[in-house]
């Protein structure tokens, strides 16, 4: 079983590579690497959904809905516009204005969503700041921010939540508040640095 599901997941992660030419949504891939796994390892269907976390999946349906949602209607895209006032054409400024700022944005809102509504900020940002569009900093910036930033609040990223429902099925609970006081400090620091080695990487070292 562990060496068919070795072949199936490097037969996913490469057409995860290559899908996007072939015109194959990831989310194609995922059903498809499903739907071989079920039909050539022979598993129990039933014991497989009887080991599904359905309020976890339950969750994200509710979370990624409302994500929608509030894009919809601007509010993520009037948060991004006043980041976007808030910074001119200051480099160092912009550079943690939208680490910062995507990253806390991050800890309540799904990072995809919020990267392609904060993608036409970086791109005018990048346009006004000397320098910026010519090194792609801010670009960086905004995939470490969106990135890291999910690792703050339980909520904040899908394999937080995963992680927490396995934890608690299997007699462990993770709270909200517990998670919190270790995911905040430790994201904040994370994204500190984050920024410092961006502007070392590409202002100092010349990237």
């Amino acid at each position: 079983m562990l060496r068919k599901s070795l072949v199936v997941f490097a037969l996913t992660i490469l057409l995860f590579a290559v899908g996007e030419p072939l015109r194959m949504v990831p989310a194609v891939t995922a059903l498809l690497a499903a739907t071989v796994m079920l039909v050539w390892v022979e598993t129990d269907v039933e014991m497989m959904i009887d080991l599904v976390d359905w309020t976890t999946l339950v969750f994200f349906m509710a979370l990624f809905m409302v994500v929608g949602a509030i894009q919809e209607v601007g509010l993520i895209g009037a948060i991004a516009g006043v980041m976007g006032a808030l910074v001119g054409s200051n480099l160092y400024v912009g550079l943690f204005t939208v680490v910062l700022g995507g990253g806390l944005l991050s800890f309540v809102v799904a990072s995809i969503p919020l990267t392609a509504a904060l993608l036409p900020v970086v791109e005018f940002l990048s346009g006004r700041i000397p320098g910026a569009m010519t090194s792609k900093i801010l670009y960086y910036g905004l995939s470490m921010g969106t990135g890291l930033g999910g690792n703050g609040l339980l909520i904040g990223g899908e394999t937080n939540l995963m992680t927490a429902g396995v934890a608690d099925r299997a007699g462990f609970r993770v709270s909200f508040a517990s998670f919190a006081r270790v995911g905040i400090p430790a994201t904040l620091l994370s994204l500190l640095t984050g920024s410092l080695w961006l502007l070392l990487r590409f202002e100092v070292l010349g990237g």
